[in-house]
């Protein structure tokens, strides 16, 4: 026998087999029918035949209709669960796929039954779309079916393209017809009309008159509105019905949009109406889960104009936001062939190695033609307002899990030609995406055990708040507020009034640990109590730079701050800066009349004489109240020329805190005793009582001397002994800011280089110029935060602060020993074992100790 008869399969309808010249290995068989029975009186024959030809069957049960085949030895029954979402229930096919192996012979059930769980037809065509091409590689034969009129005219089309053959089913009266579509790689002259199915007979239908007569007969429907278009209509229908309609609708809504139940869930089940959540439908491009920073926002929106009433909501910005679905992901990735790679990228094996591969073709993919057409109509709607590409993704923003700064958030300035513009979203889209698989994230979704979870990415577009000052576009201020300040400096810090980490111009100054720059830190039970670095020199460590976006160049720009405040802000400039008078008068000596006037960024006007701090603390005290949780948001302000404010929420989530703990007693230094360091305040964390195992202690001068290439090869194998150290209480001593990108103020690690370690240090050192920075509220300290990372400032040289680094750097180094091969760096990293060593804090009598 030739391997061409060998490789031809029976349907088990003779007659049948004959017309399509039988089935090939390899072959997906879809069948479009009006019922799932007429669908297994298909599938019974084509099984009756496989099990007289021995053949392995797998059925595949997932559906909530009857089961097409009965129990039997000669089947295996796999039960998968569609609920989970399409990306785990499309890796479990795709695993079951390649456990059964070659030339394994499935029947699944219907696949119009996913509408149930998902709610949307493209996401059903991408799920055969993924499956398909691989039970081809392997030689399987697979029956699928489909309900005739559920679906678009776009599924249909996908679904046709990419199997093997399409037949469709028909029954009239008692009899049973069967008209093929696409039969791929094979013809006859007959083949292509449809055939009256008797017994083990298939009777060409050729003569005109009887063909018109059948067809006639046939309902073919029209073109369908995807199945989620579908559903977001009969909820609009529903808000005129009677109120456990609306309801029911409310409640299908909020899983289809927010997702399944969780606390979130529970926040916006209460706060959000049907009006609300078909008003967010009405704005989502594709269909899907919206995300966790798109919901925190609308529900901190919404908690502040419900609950706030005339103290709050009169100062809330309005938005126009957008969202795209978690299901247009999934289609870019499947539409331009990337799905097997990330079926792969996610095992253990290929989580980091493949993440490179996957990330540089994320961001060179092409969208459908449909989410073409979305992207321009929303870019249409903003017309030249700049925007901002926001990650939104799944696990997002939630009770748990922060992922702050770990996905990239873009600007698109917005200016030029629409097809410019255009091309700026699209790219802004796909940096988005691919920021999935950024080192840092990816090693935050596997420490928070998080690495198999359905991580879908919904995006957040939002108009930037702000206005044209000259050629550059910015709002007056921007910064992240916290409910409850856990980074206290001094004993009279209220830490439940919160805080504000405050910038002039755009926000990302607040998030993220700017070099060489310094933001205001503002305690909003005394809003001009001075910060440590404040009291020290309030110049140097105040805000030089201003994030903008630039009109003329298109592209985010960071000009000097005294410049900017040159220009007309159509409000009050005093509310955000005060002249330099010292530095004003050392100019006019020095002859540099022509000198823009030098300001300090100090808010003390708009601390001091506008409702500004007062609205705030208590917008976060009614959020943190609602939310049962200390909260953390992002924010913008804008002031009019009467110096009257409008505040937009960008961002709300749960700040990631284990609270204070319970109150610790300080042991007593006795009389010539020492310790490593002891303090008052600057710290954050909490009561703790911790003992340490290893001190790991970078020497301030050593590193120093060390090249910047030097220093970044300092920072990786801090990275080393971060992962040498897991398990143990290491505490981590080092010059100025740990996570800064200029080597020049710190060491240069990265999060994921010192998540493990139980406390970190960071010692101001006149002798080498290094300063601690009081980030609280910036994406660094959300990680320390949330992973419970105790933090210290150890200002040496102040008063009330000791520091004695010869406390450990007299025992032995054990470098080499937690890190072979490591010994070039023994006269920079110095770790010693501390056994009994004990770092102590107490929150009431701001004192940390550790010894």
């Amino acid at each position: 026998m030739s391997t061409e008869m060998h490789d031809k399969v029976s349907t088990g309808l003779t007659g049948f087999d004959q017309v399509i010249d039988k089935l090939r290995l390899g072959d997906n068989v879809v069948w479009q029918v009006d019922s799932v029975l007429h669908y297994a009186s298909m599938v019974e024959p084509f099984v009756t035949q496989a099990k007289l030809e021995h053949r392995k069957l797998v059925y595949v049960r997932f559906g909530s209709h009857e089961p097409i085949l009965e129990e039997s030895p000669d089947i295996e029954v796999v039960t998968l669960d569609a609920q989970k979402g399409f990306e785990s229930f499309a890796a479990a096919v795709h695993l079951l796929i390649e456990r059964e192996g070659r030339r394994t012979f499935y029947v699944f059930d219907c696949l119009t039954e996913l509408l149930e769980y998902w709610y949307s037809d493209a996401m059903i065509g991408n799920f055969f779309n993924v499956s398909c091409p691989y039970l081809y590689e392997l030689d399987t034969i697979a029956y699928f079916s489909i309900i005739r009129n559920a679906h678009t005219y776009a599924t249909i089309a996908g679904i046709r393209e990419t199997t093997q053959l399409l037949l469709d089913l028909y029954q009239l009266g008692d009899h049973m017809y069967v008209h093929p579509l696409k039969v791929w790689n094979r013809y006859s002259p007959s083949m292509f009309f449809p055939h009256l199915i008797q017994g083990q007979e298939a009777v060409s239908i050729t003569a005109s008159a009887q063909a018109a007569e059948l067809f006639s007969a046939i309902h073919r429907g029209v073109e369908r509105l995807d199945f989620w278009d579908v559903t977001v209509n009969k909820a609009r229908e529903a808000l005129t019905l009677e109120p456990e309609r609306q309801s029911e609708a409310k409640g299908l809504l909020m899983s289809l949009l927010v997702g399944p139940a969780s606390r979130m869930l529970e926040l916006c089940e209460r706060f959000f109406t049907l009006e609300d959540l078909l008003a967010i439908a009405s704005r989502e491009v594709g269909t899907g889960l919206i995300g966790g920073k798109s919901i925190g926002m609308l529900l901190a929106r919404k908690i502040l104009e419900r609950e706030g009433q005339d103290r709050i909501a009169p100062y809330l910005e309005p938005h126009d936001s957008y969202y795209i679905g978690a299901d247009v992901f999934y289609t870019y990735m499947v539409q331009n062939g990337w799905w097997k790679l990330r079926a792969k990228q996610r095992t253990q094996e290929g989580y980091f190695t493949l993440a490179p591969e996957l990330q540089e073709k994320m961001k060179q993919g092409k969208f459908s033609e449909s989410i073409r057409r979305r992207f321009m109509q929303l870019l249409e709607y903003f017309g030249q307002s700049p925007i901002i590409v926001r990650s939104s993704s799944l696990l997002e923003d939630n009770f748990g899990n922060a992922f702050a700064g770990k996905y990239e958030s873009v600007f698109c300035v917005n200016q030029g030609t629409p097809e410019e513009r255009y091309e700026a979203f699209v790219q802004a889209v796909r940096t988005v995406y691919a920021s999935m698989m950024n080192e840092d994230a990816l090693a935050y979704r596997l420490n928070r055990g998080l690495r198999e979870k359905d991580e879908q990415m919904a995006l957040l577009v939002q108009r930037v708040s702000g206005d044209h000052y000259r050629d550059a576009y910015f709002p007056h201020i921007a910064g992240v507020g916290n409910s409850s300040n856990l980074y206290v400096w001094e004993p009279g810090v209220d830490m439940e009034a919160g805080m504000l980490r405050l910038v002039f111009g755009l926000g990302t100054r607040a998030v993220d640990r700017t070099v060489g720059d310094y933001v205001k830190i503002v305690t909003l039970d005394n809003p001009l109590r001075p910060s440590p670095m404040d009291a020290e020199d309030l110049r140097k460590f105040s805000q030089r730079g201003v994030d903008v976006l630039s009109l003329k160049d298109n592209a985010p720009a960071s000009p000097k701050a005294d410049d900017v405040l040159t220009y007309d802000l159509k409000t009050d400039r005093a509310l955000f800066a005060s002249v330099d008078k010292a530095t004003a008068d050392r100019l006019r000596e020095l002859g540099y009349k022509d000198r823009p006037v030098p300001y300090i960024i100090n808010f003390h006007r708009l601390l001091k004489h506008t409702e500004f701090p007062g609205v705030m603390k208590d917008m976060l005290a009614l959020l943190s109240s609602v939310y049962e949780y200390p909260v953390d948001i992002e924010f913008t302000a804008n002031f009019t020329r009467d110096n009257q404010f409008k505040v937009n929420v960008l961002q709300c989530r749960p700040l990631q805190t284990r609270g204070l703990g319970q109150p610790v007693e300080l042991p007593e230094l006795g009389e010539g005793e020492t310790c490593l360091f002891s303090a008052k305040g600057s710290f954050m964390g909490g009561n703790v009582r911790l003992p340490v195992d290893y001190a790991v202690y970078i020497q301030p001068r050593a590193y120093l001397e060390r090249t910047e290439q030097g220093k970044y090869a300092v920072a990786r194998q801090i990275g080393k002994i971060n992962q040498a150290l897991r398990g143990k209480n290491a505490l981590l001593i080092g010059p100025g800011r740990w996570g800064t990108t200029m080597p020049s103020l710190g060491v240069p690690v990265h999060f994921s280089e010192l998540c493990h370690v139980s406390a970190i240090c960071e010692v101001a050192s006149e002798e080498a110029g290094f300063t601690p920075e009081l980030s609280y509220g910036s994406h660094f300290f959300q990680d320390l935060v949330e992973t419970g990372i105790f933090y210290a400032a150890i200002f040496d040289g102040r008063p009330g602060v000791e520091f004695h680094p010869e406390y450990i750097l007299g025992r032995e180094n054990q470098l080499s020993a937690v890190l072979p091969g490591s010994e070039k760096f023994a006269d920079v990293i110095h770790i010693a074992r501390t056994d009994g060593m004990e770092l102590y804090s107490d929150i009431v009598t701001q004192t940390l100790l550790c010894r």
